[in-house]
């Protein structure tokens, strides 16, 4: 018996094992919520707001990729405008409303977009594909009248 060709079979056989083996997609990077977050400013400049809205509301894949997602927030009311995951709170203002851990970071979303127009705020909140509260940061992108939020948990 010559190994060579058992050799070769065996390495073949493993090689298209790899292929069916399930395809996890990387976790999303503060690079890709920058990313999601400015391909909404972009498409509110050629669309306007009201179209954004539309988008973000009925799941627009542009605008959701599993744990991450962009919602719309009023600048100057506090009021969740669109929401892909938590449509509940829509039309809703939830400002003072702290997290888990008593932060008030709606109210530093908003400070933050009004005083630089974009940056980074950590809070707790429940991870869409985990149905787990876990520590996230969101980069908020300040566009006009409204901001919009771009988040990624952190492992």
């Amino acid at each position: 018996m010559k190994l060579q060709p058992v050799l070769a079979t065996f390495t073949a056989a493993a090689m298209l094992s790899l292929y069916s083996l399930p395809v996890r997609a990387a976790d999303p990077t503060e690079k890709d919520a920058i990313a999601m977050a400015e391909r909404g400013a972009a498409f509110i400049k050629a669309h306007g707001k009201d179209e954004m809205i539309r988008k973000v509301a009925a799941r627009d894949p542009s605008f959701i990729q599993g744990s991450l997602y962009v919602d719309i927030r009023d600048l100057k009311t506090g009021i969740v405008l669109a929401h892909p995951v938590n449509p509940s709170i829509v039309g809703k203002d939830l400002t003072d409303v702290p997290d888990a851990s008593g932060k008030k970071y709606r109210r530093e979303i908003i400070d933050l977009a009004a005083s630089k127009g974009s940056g980074w705020v950590d809070y707790q909140y429940k991870n869409p594909t985990s149905g787990k509260l876990e520590p996230k940061t969101t980069y908020i992108l300040r566009v006009g009248d409204v901001v919009l939020e771009a988040g990624i948990y952190k492992k």
